[in-house]
């Protein structure tokens, strides 16, 4: 089972505050374990000050209010730039049959300071990362539900509209599902 270019899609019972009611978006996922980006939990800061901490200039003044996202909660104080159309930069990974990619250079952000950087994108600090097999136990223990991504979510849809708009691609309301679990 290959997850990769899916949405890893948080249930009503994880209690984990890093996910819980988060979306995830796998970037790529094998036997060796799995890498993928949370695209709904901004950090109420915009990119402007991610640039300016990196001495990086920002003649274009939208990228300086880009929202920053909590990525997940490996490498928080490292950037990663998950867009798309999918481009050429120092250090980038395309997803397989996706048409995005996830950058993590300085590269596409001193293209996204000028204005000449991708189309689509989620500024993120951190990653969520599972090592071999353990999302795999995280599924099969319920906490995670997981269906193909759909891109209009990751990048049209308000933050707080992501969590119950991928679920229901499933054909699930989470507002219907209990944050209790039962007892027999």
């Amino acid at each position: 089972m290959n997850l990769t270019n899916h949405f890893l899609i948080a249930m009503p019972t994880l209690s984990d505050p890093n996910f819980s009611r988060t979306v995830t978006y796998l970037c790529s996922h094998d036997d060796g374990g799995a890498m993928g980006i949370v695209v709904n939990r901004p950090l109420g800061m915009g990119l402007g000050e991610v640039l300016e901490q990196m001495g990086i200039d920002a003649p274009d003044p939208r990228a300086i209010n880009i929202p920053v996202l909590q990525g997940g909660p490996v490498l928080p104080e490292r950037g990663f730039v998950l867009h798309r159309p999918a481009a050429e930069w120092d250090a980038v990974l395309e997803i397989e049959e996706s048409g995005l990619a996830i950058a993590t250079s300085r590269d596409i952000l001193r293209a996204i300071a000028n204005g000449e950087g991708p189309e689509d994108v989620i500024v993120t600090l951190g990653y969520a990362g599972w090592a071999a097999g353990q999302l795999e136990q995280e599924l099969s223990d319920n906490a995670w539900l997981s269906g193909p991504a759909d891109q209009s979510i990751i990048f049209d849809l308000p933050y707080e509209e992501r969590w119950g708009s991928a679920a229901r691609l499933l054909g699930i309301d989470l507002d219907r599902m209990s944050g209790q679990a039962g007892h027999a």
